[in-house]
């Protein structure tokens, strides 16, 4: 390499003049795994045991599934905790029906009906839930303003 290449190289480490001792930069590379490991560490604190044989999970939100397949299922009955860690995949809940109706226990059967009345509610009347505002909206002719045509409207 070029001396004076070199100067240049070698003067922009300096934290000051000539003589003055190098910068020392300390390279941090984190990881996912130290992440992982922390939450391990915390997780093992509140005494969190693994649970084994568990084919599926499915976590119900208002009219879709959170399904996971062979999941890491982790709890702490004392502490109201679980853990479930794995791959999810978002589903509609009539794409998970036939499969699921064996898992349900006997309570979940009157949600289930009424859940089951919701859709066809749904289906029969698309528009049953949608307010029609444009009612109370009078209609402008140019050169009124909304105050007069209310008035006119009320009258």
């Amino acid at each position: 390499m070029d001396r004076e290449k070199l100067m240049k190289m070698a003067g922009a480490v300096r934290t000051g003049g000539k003589g003055t001792m190098r910068r020392k930069k300390k390279t941090i590379h984190k990881t996912a795994t130290a992440d992982d490991k922390r939450l391990q560490s915390t997780l093992k604190r509140i005494g969190v045991n693994n649970i084994q044989s568990i084919e599926e999970v499915n976590i119900f939100k208002d009219d879709h599934v959170i399904h996971f397949v062979n999941p890491k299922v982790q709890a702490s009955i004392n502490a109201n905790t679980w853990v479930v860690s794995g791959s999810p995949q978002t589903k509609k809940l009539q794409d998970l029906f036939p499969g699921i109706i064996n898992q349900l226990g006997p309570e979940s059967f009157a949600n289930l009906r009424k859940l089951a009345q919701q859709f066809q509610r749904r289906e029969t009347n698309p528009a049953q839930g949608e307010d029609d505002d444009d009612d109370d909206v009078p209609e402008l002719v140019e050169g009124e303003t909304f105050e007069e045509a209310a008035k006119k409207d009320s009258s």
